[in-house]
């Protein structure tokens, strides 16, 4: 899920900066950018992807 969302971040950052499209200082096109890669680097990490309880069962 969030390397899904990096890569739409990813696609915004694109669109603002191959359309010269003039936003906020929040919004330009290298912190857009810079959301994916915090987001990319947390799907990397292993966060979101979900734990099973209980652990491994061997039979």
């Amino acid at each position: 899920m969030l390397g899904t969302a990096a890569a739409v971040l990813f696609f915004i950052a694109f669109l603002i900066n191959a359309a010269d499209i003039s936003t906020n200082d929040v919004f330009a096109s290298t912190n857009v950018m810079l959301l994916g890669l915090m987001l990319l680097a947390l799907h990397v990490a292993g966060v979101g992807a979900g734990t099973r309880i209980g652990g491994s069962r061997r039979r």
